[in-house]
């Protein structure tokens, strides 16, 4: 029988357990300019919190935010304020850096 390789969204998941790599992954979804770049974001932030495997029950409580509400800020259409969003990325282990664009 063939073996079956490992998916794409396995080995993703394995290398943000590694806090530099999902730093780095974050930051290079960050930079790109594309026509979904919020949504991107936002998905690539819910695979880190899904790579150390925090459920999004455990996230927003531990980020004390609502359920739904982490939910609707993390969604491909989410707009979530400054304080969410800084909050979940607190509980992550990470934090927003500003840079010049030079």
């Amino acid at each position: 029988m063939p073996r079956r390789g490992r998916s794409y969204e396995e080995t993703l998941f394995e290398r943000l357990r590694d806090h530099e790599y999902a730093v780095e992954y974050l930051n290079a979804v960050l930079a790109s300019d594309g026509p979904d770049a919020t949504g991107t974001f936002l998905a690539a932030l819910r695979s880190v919190a899904k790579a150390q495997e925090l459920t999004m029950v455990e996230l927003a409580r531990d980020a004390e935010l609502g359920r739904q509400a982490l939910y609707r800020s993390l969604s491909q259409e989410g707009n979530p304020e400054l304080d969410t969003l800084t909050r979940v990325l607190r509980e992550l282990g990470l934090r927003l850096a500003v840079e010049s664009a030079a």
